[in-house]
């Protein structure tokens, strides 16, 4: 049987975790690494650092963040945010990220999940998609979810592991902060339409959003983030529900 994982995600800028709905109205939540620590204490499976204003900002990722977060860190962290070329991944991976996320570089030049794939390993290149509903389908956003593109994202989903993307994590703008629940067909099309694991992202309100991501979702895990960040749960509470719904979740 598959094990599903719980992922906690911190979405950084200016090198502290930022929370907010839709990608706007940032607040402060706390210290990066204190944060990871704790979160790898209270049971999460990974840890992923989302640097939110590098690609707007033009400029890289918080390196030195990442390397004192992963000194002490010992679950695996994905680092992803102003990540452009296959040296970049080598820079996250020697700053000890175990895998690195990329989004807008993707869309701009997809031979750079090859490039990445073919230098350190498909399991390591995570292709972030950010997608909006529009009519039946929905459209790939780069730039923070500020830039509409002309692809579909489940095509794009799979465009991306035949490039070479070992994972994919999906974030769903239009629930992102909302705490409506995952967009449930969104991540069941694109876990039917790709045969690597798919990391659910954007709605978690409770942990049964969680469990319904894993179970109707399709998806191989979920990210959490603003209702841990605010106690509305923990991740033993989450655990406990999904090993109470059948899911075989890790332990630690």
């Amino acid at each position: 049987m598959l094990t599903r994982r719980l992922i906690v995600c911190l979405d950084v800028k200016g090198g502290r975790v930022v929370k907010g709905v839709q990608f706007e109205g940032l607040r402060d939540v706390g210290d990066p690494v204190e944060l990871a620590l704790r979160y790898e204490e209270a049971g999460a499976d990974e840890v992923t650092f989302l640097d939110i204003s590098a690609t707007q900002e033009e400029r890289g990722t918080l390196w030195e963040l990442v390397r004192r977060t992963a000194e002490r860190l010992f679950i695996p962290l994905t680092v992803g945010g102003g990540v452009r070329t296959a040296d970049d991944v080598g820079r996250a991976l020697r700053a000890g990220a175990d895998k690195v996320s990329i989004n807008s570089a993707a869309v701009a030049r997809p031979e750079v999940l090859t490039e990445c794939a073919e230098r350190f390993g498909a399991q390591c290149v995570v292709a972030s998609i950010d997608a909006k509903r529009d009519g039946a389908s929905w459209r790939v956003y780069t730039h923070g979810g500020k830039k509409p593109t002309d692809l579909d994202a489940i095509a794009w989903a799979r465009e991306c592991v035949k490039r070479g993307a070992g994972e994919i994590l999906l974030t769903s703008i239009d629930r992102d902060g909302a705490r409506s629940g995952y967009d449930l067909e969104l991540t069941r099309a694109v876990a039917e339409g790709v045969a690597v694991p798919v990391i659910a992202s954007g709605g978690a309100g409770n942990a049964e959003h969680v469990r319904a991501a894993l179970r109707e979702g399709g998806a191989d895990a979920a990210l959490v983030a603003g209702i841990l960040h605010d106690g509305v749960t923990t991740v033993g509470a989450i655990k406990t529900l999904l090993r109470g719904g059948g899911l075989e979740i890790r332990s630690h």
